[in-house]
């Protein structure tokens, strides 16, 4: 795929919303997401150099969809920066220096900030998403090289697919009251309820396979990361909003970007990594 045909599928405006990927129907959504998933599940599966190299290729399209988003030209100079220092993170976590990593992120924001000079575009956006998409790239390598780390990954995409599943549904049968009208319209009490307790559900089904006894915390826990991961799903909206984008690109068919499919995962991630780093409250069945 060229810079010309990944530029092309990354932010689109608002006014195109009816043809926007959204619209496309639960049957395209459904058809990418069977395609999609068991190539993510296969590499977390693998681990390793497997699935690190599954983080860089989304975390440089990522880079490329947030620069466009907020008014960049996508792999421009402040695209292709993003990428290269997330792509340094990742490197640094994977050879086990997770704390050079985290420090990577300070000198990286100062490069794009300086580079912002020659753009014209404000730093604060630049640098705002390099923190946005580093955490939870970093997150989900420290997490899967660590121990307990399947468990940990999948624990965390199955709760956030199912709160997304359970949210969507809950909403449109429904309805009700509006979650944050001004933000995301379609969003309602109801659907992230129904999300949560999907979650939940998925989280105590998880904890049976594991044979864990306390199913009622992990079962809690999964609504929370459902509910962090909502939050992670308006907050794109915000910035969506902000810069009167409907979608963050077109390159998945039926979901949009792959910021549109990850935005909650992006928020959840260091949840988890963060629960992980501290074994001594035992919150999570493989520590």
């Amino acid at each position: 795929m060229s810079f010309i045909t990944v530029n092309a599928a990354m932010a689109q405006p608002a006014a195109s919303s009816k043809s926007s990927p959204r619209g496309s129907g639960l049957g395209t959504r459904v058809l990418s997401a069977l395609v999609l998933i068991p190539v993510v599940l296969g590499l977390l599966y693998l681990g390793g150099l497997s699935f690190a190299l599954l983080i860089a290729v989304v975390a440089i399209l990522m880079a490329g969809e947030w620069d466009r988003l907020t008014g960049g030209a996508g792999f421009g100079i402040m695209g292709l920066g993003t990428g290269a220092a997330l792509i340094l993170v990742l490197a640094l976590g994977y050879m086990g220096r997770g704390d050079w990593a985290l420090l990577a992120l300070l000198p990286g924001a100062v490069v794009l900030a300086l580079l912002s000079r020659f753009t014209g575009q404000k730093m604060t956006w630049p640098v705002l998403g390099l923190l946005w998409l580093g955490l939870p790239v970093l997150a989900l390598l420290v997490l899967r090289m660590g121990e307990g780390g399947m468990a940990a990954v999948s624990w965390l995409f199955l709760s956030v697919w199912s709160c997304d599943t359970g949210a969507y549904f809950a909403g449109r049968g429904i309805g009700g009251p509006k979650l944050a009208p001004r933000i995301s319209p379609n969003k309602t009490w109801a659907g992230l309820l129904g999300g949560m307790a999907a979650a939940g559900l998925v989280s105590v089904l998880l904890a049976l396979y594991l044979s864990w006894d306390n199913m009622v915390l992990f079962a809690v826990l999964g609504a929370v990361l459902a509910a962090i991961s909502q939050c992670g799903d308006l907050a794109e909206s915000w910035v969506k909003r902000t810069f009167d984008v409907k979608d963050s690109g077109t390159i998945i068919p039926g979901h949009g970007g792959i910021l549109d499919r990850v935005d909650g995962v992006l928020f959840a991630a260091p949840v988890v990594a963060l629960m992980s780093m501290l074994p001594g409250l035992g919150l999570l069945p493989w520590q």
